[in-house]
Parts: structure tokens; C-alpha cells; sequence
């Protein structure tokens, strides 16, 4: 792909989702929801592969599906209440089907079964930005709106996705696949508190941003796609490979890392709304997904024998790491900060 039409396609992926983020209005956030979908379907099939081609087309087909049943509740809406305005949502129907429309969006258990099967086919830098990027304009507009949200369903719909995310992840050996079940997992964190405390869900959001920023950079800079690749990263850039492994610790919230303070805040939260029983469940289940990532762990520290000159000769081909330090700081070295963050 061309500079130029990698510079368009980047600049309308951005414009769509400031669109979103600013809007007021359920036609204009359609819109950037809209703009968003058609920018990044150039970037996952420029591949010119097959794989990247079915991507692209399921991942169209998905997010169309999601934007017209979003259009449609607004319209109905509009049809009951005479505005379009996003903080005006009285009726059940349309708030129903408008939840859905964003679950969609979001992968978010049960609508989930569409990421791992994109994200598989993309390569990583793509699967970057829809693990990423691609989250801000759902998850403004569910912000916006949750006060008419019924807070069971969110809770609900939070605890599957936890459990599933860890579930999901348990044997797969793609990292993309990994990640994409990780992203599940933690989007149920941020709906089971998204009722009680919308600071601790961007708290959790910015620090999932972090993490997942760095991990895929990580495995972008060691060249990894499956567990057979990682086995042999130590091999290429020693000192990245066992960041990774804080970092995975970290995806995992595993202390002391950044990754358990919102999931430490979140329960805490939990407990005083007195919802002790869903609070123990949610951390079993997350168990799930701190097992996985041991696992990749152990895959890359411990089954690889040693060969001297292959590390010495691999080592000094990759220590780009100037500009992911500051992403790997910040993802896993946050949780002192958490006392004054409790103030806020």
C-alpha cells in the first residue's frame, strides 16, 4: 500500500472516531461509527491474501450488522421521544437493541465469536489497532448512555465475557487468538463496573490500552505469531522476551504489576455494592486467563534449549527498543500510583 493512501485511510480511521467521541447526536456518532468500519477494511486486506480477504468480509458483514440495528433502535427512539439526542433513551426496546448493536462492536460475550477469527487473519499491527483503536467509539457511546442501561443485563453480560475470555484462551496456539480472547476477558471486567463507576472503567481501559499496545508491539519486534515462534524469542532480543513475560504476567493481573490494580479496584468496588458472590466469581474466572498466560510464559523461557552463538547473532539484530520502553513501563510498573488514584 501506497504512503498516500496508508496516510488516508489512518486519517479517516482517526476522523471517524473523534466523530464519535464528540458527537451528541446518535446520527453524527453513526456516522463516525460508519467512517471508522470503511477506513480499516483497506488496512486488514492489503495483504492480498485469503485469509486477510475472509477477514475483511466478516468483519464488514459483523460491523454492518451492528451499525444498522444501532441506526435502527435510534430511529425508533427518535420515533417515541421526537430527539436524537444519546443521553435521551426512555424506551426499552430501542435501549435493548442499541446494547446489542455496541456488544457487536465491542466483542463482548456472547457476541464475541466474530474477533478471533478476524484477528487471525490480520497481521499484527492491524490486529493492533482493532484491538485498540477500534474500542474508543463503542465504549464512548455505552458511557454515555449507561444511566438507562439496566445495570443485571451489563453485569451479566460482563460475567460471561470473563469466563469465556479465560475459557476461550485455554489451548490456543495463535497469539492473535490469545489476545483477541484477553481482549473478551477484560471488556467484562469494564461492563461489570461500568453501572457503578465509569473512572474505573477508563481506568481499566487505558491500562488495557497500555498493555495491549506493548505486548503486540513486542511480538511484532520479535517477528511471533504462534507459541512455536515465541518458544525461540529469547533467541532474537533476550532482554524484550523477558519483558514480555512481566507483561503477560501483567494482561494477566497478576501483582505486583499495573495489570492488578483495576482489577483490585474493581472488586473492591463490587464489595461495596455488596455483590460478594459475583465478585468471587469473576476472580475465579480469571484464573482462566492467568493460566494461559503462564503457559506462554513457560513456553518461552523454559522449553528451548541454549545455543550461545544463535542468541549471540539474533541478539544484535533486533534492540529496537527505544520506543517501547515508555509502553512497557507503563504497563507494568503503574501500581504504586494506585493511593492517589483511590483519592480521586
Amino acid at each position: 500500500m501506497s504512503p498516500y493512501a496508508l496516510s488516508m485511510f489512518m486519517s479517516s480511521l482517526s476522523t471517524g472516531t473523534v466523530i464519535t467521541l464528540t458527537s451528541n447526536h446518535w446520527f453524527l456518532a453513526w456516522i463516525g461509527l460508519e467512517l471508522n468500519t470503511l477506513a480499516i477494511i483497506p488496512l486488514m486486506s492489503k495483504m492480498n491474501h485469503p485469509r486477510a480477504t475472509e477477514a475483511a468480509t466478516k468483519y464488514f458483514l459483523i460491523q454492518s450488522t451492528g451499525s444498522a440495528l444501532l441506526l435502527f433502535s435510534t430511529s425508533v427512539n427518535a420515533w417515541y421521544t421526537g430527539e436524537w439526542t444519546i443521553i435521551n433513551m426512555q424506551t426499552t426496546i430501542p435501549i435493548l437493541m442499541l446494547v446489542t448493536a455496541l456488544m457487536i462492536k465491542l466483542a463482548v460475550a456472547p457476541f464475541h465469536l466474530w474477533f478471533p477469527d478476524v484477528i487471525q487473519g490480520l497481521d499484527l499491527m492491524t490486529s493492533l489497532i482493532l484491538s485498540t483503536w477500534q474500542k474508543l467509539a463503542p465504549m464512548s457511546l455505552l458511557i454515555q448512555m449507561n444511566q438507562e442501561v439496566n445495570s443485571t443485563l451489563l453485569i451479566l453480560l460482563g460475567m460471561l465475557s470473563v469466563l469465556i475470555g479465560g475459557w476461550g484462551g485455554l489451548n490456543q496456539p495463535q497469539l492473535r487468538k490469545v489476545m483477541a480472547y484477553s481482549s473478551t476477558a477484560h471488556l467484562g471486567w469494564m461492563m461489570i463496573v461500568l453501572p457503578y463507576s465509569q473512572k474505573l472503567l477508563l481506568l481499566n481501559l487505558v491500562i488495557y490500552l497500555f498493555i495491549t499496545m506493548s505486548m503486540f508491539l513486542m511480538l511484532m519486534n520479535i517477528s511471533s505469531t504462534d507459541i512455536n515462534k515465541m518458544a525461540s524469542s529469547w533467541m532474537k532480543n533476550l532482554m524484550l522476551t523477558s519483558m514480555m513475560m512481566v507483561t503477560l504476567m501483567s494482561l494477566g493481573g497478576l501483582p505486583p504489576t499495573s495489570g492488578f490494580m483495576p482489577k483490585w479496584l474493581i472488586l473492591e468496588e463490587m464489595v461495596k455494592q455488596d455483590m460478594n458472590f459475583i465478585a468471587t466469581i469473576v476472580a475465579i474466572s480469571t484464573l482462566l486467563s492467568l493460566f494461559f498466560y503462564l503457559r506462554l510464559s513457560y513456553m518461552a523461557s523454559l522449553t528451548t534449549p541454549p545455543s550461545p552463538q544463535n542468541h549471540k547473532f539474533m541478539q544484535q539484530s533486533n534492540m529496537k527498543m527505544n520506543k517501547m520502553s515508555p509502553m512497557i513501563i507503563l504497563s507494568t510498573m503503574l501500581l504504586p500510583i494506585s493511593p492517589s488514584i483511590m483519592t480521586l
